[in-house]
């Protein structure tokens, strides 16, 4: 008996995204999208293109330049059964509505004893690459994954971007959904048309490998797959691990990972101080100390500012520095 093909798509990331809410809003009517110029104009990235003529005003919803209106006003909605999809045009304006994400909706489950859940996605395109000022290309996930009560999500691949968009907005809780924008449109991916998830919290092994274990997520995960690519000449056989998820981090995998290999590197463009590497490098010593070969390189974006066009591509790990902070761990 044939088995039958699922119909796939050969979509860009934006395009994903874009396809996972009109996914998601064709199968639950309490799906709605909200933000600036998300409506007749598509978002800013295009992201939103076309849900305004297929669902209506009411489901796609243009708001005031005003973040934390736009937050305070989806938990609202959220509170009360809705599930609302609030875009932020870019992380670096994400701040005015901070107070409002980690002060009522990570908290509003515990708050009521359980009474009412928050069930909210808040995506925004963030890093950095596209040669825009500082606050279009911040990275600064970390803020969000050290606040209990979200969930931080960051895809890597269309594929993904879907099935994690669609696993986000059917969560109970809230969800920051971060979209690497440098590649919005840099590849395509087989993308099925039905709907499907991508279980939050559960890392993706890109590549599989004996000598170090390399952590990443995001854009920085192809400049990694490349610099393992080119290692791979030179006898290093690198595992690569995309985490997918930064709250809650796979533990589980990353611990496995590592007693694989007894070295590890992690690659970020958030800057290195506070960042996620060194939570990393914590569940390593915790969890794996006796397998440890050598110490765990960080290989990150630099403690200032993101700079404007000049420095932008010195700032971001490049596959030429990925590679010599892998090398640091394997020659250590």
């Amino acid at each position: 008996m044939a088995t039958q093909q699922t119909a796939t798509q050969n979509l860009t990331l934006v395009q994903a995204v874009r396809d996972g809410l009109y996914t998601e809003m064709n199968r639950d009517d309490d799906v709605l999208v909200m933000g600036e110029d998300v409506g007749k104009n598509g978002g800013v990235f295009r992201a939103t293109e076309g849900l305004y003529d297929e669902f209506g005003p009411d489901r796609v919803i243009d708001t005031p330049l005003a973040e934390s209106g736009i937050v305070g006003t989806a938990i609202g909605m959220a509170a009360y059964g809705l599930k609302p999809v609030p875009e932020i045009q870019f992380m670096g304006f994400i701040y005015p509505a901070f107070d409002q994400i980690v002060s009522h909706a990570a908290r509003l489950r515990t708050r009521s004893r359980g009474r009412f859940t928050c069930p909210l996605v808040v995506r925004a395109p963030y890093g950095g690459g596209i040669r825009a000022p500082e606050h279009h290309s911040e990275s600064k996930e970390a803020f969000f994954a050290h606040e209990p009560g979200l969930k931080v999500v960051i895809p890597s691949t269309p594929y993904d971007t879907k099935g994690l968009l669609a696993s986000a907005i059917r969560d109970p809780d809230p969800v920051i959904f971060l979209e690497p924008k440098l590649i919005y449109r840099a590849f395509r991916g087989e993308v099925p048309e039905e709907e499907y998830t991508v279980p939050i919290g559960e890392a993706a092994v890109r590549r599989e490998g004996t000598d170090v274990s390399v952590f990443t997520w995001g854009a920085m995960t192809r400049p990694t797959l490349d610099a393992a690519e080119n290692l791979a000449e030179d006898g290093i056989d690198c595992e690569v691990v995309d985490l997918r998820t930064m709250s809650p981090l796979d533990r589980e995998t990353i611990v496995e990972s590592f007693k694989k290999t007894g070295r590890a590197a992690v690659v970020h463009e958030a800057p290195k101080t506070g960042g996620l590497g060194g939570e990393i490098a914590s569940i390593i010593q915790e969890e794996a100390l006796l397998y440890q070969e050598a110490p765990v390189e960080r290989i990150a974006g630099f403690d200032t500012p993101f700079p404007l066009y000049a420095l932008e591509d010195y700032y971001l790990p490049s596959v030429a520095r990925v590679e010599e902070g892998i090398r640091g761990a394997v020659e250590f």
